[in-house]
């Protein structure tokens, strides 16, 4: 089964609505540029509530490596999810400090985004139509991807039963369970419900 990842939870509700649900996965921002942002001492906090059959991952942009093995070496997250210019020399250097899986996010506009991610050194891949701006891509460049890959960019009730078609990996949805730029519990509850089904 398709596995969900629901990112960018920055609430103590957040926390506490995915405990009921069960994602897979939750996603913590660690970039400060964006407006769901957090900082370290938020996300433990969160940890330290979230259900132990969740895995929290930390999301981020272009940060010194350094910053990324700390917060991967106090056990806040089991995951590195990269969303900048990292490369394999960055994701190589992350995983010869610290034991840690490592998703490496790509922007796919052609073919040839889809090959940059199959030669990626990350131990999963994320596909995204952008920086979270809640867009989707042309699934259609997905048809020979040899490699399983989350799924991202515009994901949300209305579209996510037709894109199971495609039968990603997993699906990683942060607008498109939102109400006013916060998590939604019944938009949530009803995103899981149509994979689950």
């Amino acid at each position: 089964m398709t596995k969900i990842k629901m990112c960018g939870l920055r609430r103590v509700e957040d926390i506490k609505y995915a405990n009921i649900l069960l994602p897979d996965y939750i996603g913590y921002v660690f970039a400060e540029k964006s407006r769901r942002y957090i900082n370290a001492q938020q996300a433990e906090k969160f940890s330290g509530m979230l259900d132990k059959r969740i895995t929290p991952v930390g999301v981020f942009v272009n940060s010194p490596v350094e910053n990324v093995i700390e917060i991967v070496k106090s056990g806040i997250i089991k995951i590195v999810q990269l969303h900048g210019m990292e490369d394999d020399n960055y994701i190589n250097s992350l995983k010869n400090a610290v034991d840690v899986e490592v998703i490496k996010a790509f922007i796919v506009k052609s073919s040839e985004d889809i090959r940059s991610a199959e030669n990626s050194t990350a131990d999963c891949v994320l596909l995204d139509a952008g920086m979270g701006d809640g867009r989707t891509f042309n699934h259609g460049l997905l048809e020979n991807i040899s490699r399983p890959y989350f799924l991202a960019g515009g994901l949300d009730t209305e579209n996510i039963a037709d894109i199971m078609k495609i039968s990603p990996y997993a699906v990683d949805v942060s607008s498109g369970i939102e109400t006013d730029g916060l998590k939604d519990f019944a938009k949530m509850k009803k995103f899981i419900d149509i994979i689950r089904k």
